[in-house]
């Protein structure tokens, strides 16, 4: 573990288009509230995801939980690895930012909550904010399709997860929608279920 912090790569930094993703679940009759799925995620982050895929190491920060500041290693299936940072922790929600290096410039947040007039029914998501870190991983990602793959299997199997661990009942599979905002053109949404 380096003794020097790691630069934030925020999206305004990235390449190609502004790219908003959600990956969503309802699971019915929970056995664990929002707060309390979310503190078994906080609690060990690397058992929700596929290893396979994107295995998690923390680099910085306490062996259990999640605090401001915290920083794992992901080994992502490919040829890029990456860092982010904890930029946010609550009792239902946390965000991360990536860390120069990683494949994409942006922020990632992962939250629970129950439906609104539905409290049999919790809502996990995970929603990123992102941009391609260069020009390269841009053409990988979009054009070859490698990176998107492996990023929606990823984070797909990571909602599978907690869904199975809040006790409940999924309602339908995963809900997988994408926004795209290139420069000068209106706003796109793809939805796959």
């Amino acid at each position: 573990m380096s003794d020097h912090p790691q630069i934030e790569q925020p999206a305004t930094e990235g390449s190609g288009p502004w790219l908003e993703r959600r990956y969503f679940i309802d699971v019915a009759r929970p056995r664990l509230s929002p707060a309390e799925l979310m503190a078994e995620v906080r609690c060990d982050v690397p058992r929700f995801s596929p290893e396979l895929l994107a295995g998690f190491e923390k680099q910085a920060g306490a062996d259990n939980g999640l605090q401001v500041g915290d920083e794992f290693h992901i080994t992502i299936l490919g040829p890029w690895n990456g860092c982010v940072r904890v930029t946010e922790v609550g009792a239902t929600a946390f965000e991360f930012i990536t860390l120069e290096g990683h494949p994409e410039a942006g922020r990632i947040r992962f939250e629970a909550h129950n439906l609104d007039g539905r409290p049999d029914v919790l809502h996990f998501e995970i929603r990123s904010r992102a941009r391609s870190r260069d020009g390269l991983v841009a053409f990988a990602y979009d054009t070859l399709g490698i990176g998107k793959k492996v990023q929606e299997a990823t984070w797909v199997e990571f909602c599978h997860r907690v869904a199975q661990a809040s006790g409940g009942q999924a309602l339908g599979d995963v809900t997988v929608e994408t926004l795209t905002e290139p420069a000068g053109q209106h706003n796109r949404l793809e939805r796959h279920d």
